[in-house]
């Protein structure tokens, strides 16, 4: 049987994410050599504050058609601090893409691996395994950088707007629903939460609604519910009793970066953005430019988006190589950190960017 070719379209950006891509590409190089069963094309599309200020284009001429074509979009990161568009704002073609390929489910795992920083000092901590599921499109983000519709916009007053809309909505708890299924699958707990602030705001108390109507759905999976505030003090009082959380735009936006901390930080922070048809994959960092090329950025944050990326391809295809290969990264980075072989300088360690890329690629050929 021949191997399916599968087209992601790269993006490497800026800062460290030239740094992290590379190290991504060679570890997904290694899985699939490993697993074998399918084959993976790159088709390099320029964009980014880099090329902005090169060109005055923040992506090259037809990059964005390019990236949705592609079976999946694998991406660095984008912005430097001294660049931006004239009225201020950070150069956001990334933005773009999310909003016009519908990439309204944002995957953000939030798992512990042994030896890496617990910032909380209850033994189970070590336990700590969920996925943040937030709302990408909508939201309070949605008067912001694409959208731009602030009704009032005065030197005395502006006002952004909430919005929640029953399609998209919809659309995400089917996907929180689903996901904890699948992860029960794979012996989670097959709870969702639904984080919100439905006790003040109507656009929350709809968001509450529709998450009770799609609910009978899954009776296989637990429902519950949390307002944002009182999940921000139970990810610290006990994270690890939660499973799938979904959420607003805005609230998963803060919630994902304090749960990434409890973990060790944003070098581990992957993340998913999936539409109905399209994929965008990255570490949730930033692009670090004051340690680009240095070999120190920690690049597992951007290799575990790869293996998100791999699930999200064996979902679509329904080939059962990727989810292998998936795996296989996964307990690559697992028992590296385990073996004390994976030792980030972001974490104190002594390894950078090509040595824990090595160790990885390393732990991927080991025999088991």
């Amino acid at each position: 049987m021949s191997e399916i070719d599968f087209q992601i379209a790269v993006i490497r950006g800026d800062g460290i994410g030239i740094d992290v891509t590379d190290a991504t590409i060679a570890v997904l190089c290694a899985a699939q050599k490993r697993v074998g069963g399918f084959s993976l094309s790159h088709r390099d599309i320029a964009a980014g504050a880099g090329y902005f200020r090169e060109t005055g284009l923040d992506i090259e001429k037809g990059g964005e058609e390019a990236a949705g074509a592609a079976d999946a979009i694998l991406l660095g990161a984008i912005g430097l601090p001294d660049t931006r568009y004239a009225d201020g704002t950070e150069i956001s073609p990334h933005l773009r893409l999310r909003d016009r390929y519908q990439l309204y489910a944002g995957i953000r795992p939030v798992k512990a691996y042994p030896n890496a920083p617990q910032r909380l000092a209850d033994p189970r901590a070590a336990e700590i395994d969920m996925v943040i599921v937030r709302e990408s499109t909508e939201g309070l983000f949605y008067t912001a950088a694409v959208h731009d519709r602030c009704p009032v916009e005065t030197s005395e007053e502006v006002q952004d707007v909430m919005r929640i809309t029953r399609p998209t909505t919809e659309k995400l708890h089917h996907a929180a629903f689903a996901l904890a299924r699948k992860r029960q699958s794979r012996g989670k707990k097959a709870k969702v939460t639904c984080v919100d602030k439905a006790n003040v705001f109507k656009s929350m108390a709809f968001f509450r609604q529709i998450f009770d109507e799609i609910a009978p759905q899954y009776a296989d999976v637990e429902k519950d519910y949390n307002y944002v505030d009182a999940q921000a003090l139970d990810f610290v009082r006990h994270p690890w009793d939660f499973d799938v959380l979904v959420m607003e735009n805005i609230f998963g936006d803060i919630l994902s970066d304090l749960a990434g901390g409890l973990v060790g930080g944003m070098g581990m922070a992957a993340c998913g953005e999936i539409g109905d048809a399209h994929g965008l994959f990255q570490g949730a960092h930033g692009s670090a430019p004051d340690i680009m090329g240095q070999d120190k950025a920690n690049p597992l944050a951007a290799i575990l988006s790869g293996g998100l990326m791999l699930d999200y391809l064996a979902d679509k295809s329904q080939n059962t190589a990727l989810y292998d290969a998936a795996q296989v990264i996964d307990a690559a980075i697992y028992n590296g950190f385990r073996g004390n072989t994976i030792r980030p300088m972001e974490f104190g360690g002594d390894m950078g960017t090509v040595a824990v890329t090595k160790e990885v690629i390393r732990q991927i050929q080991a025999k088991d």
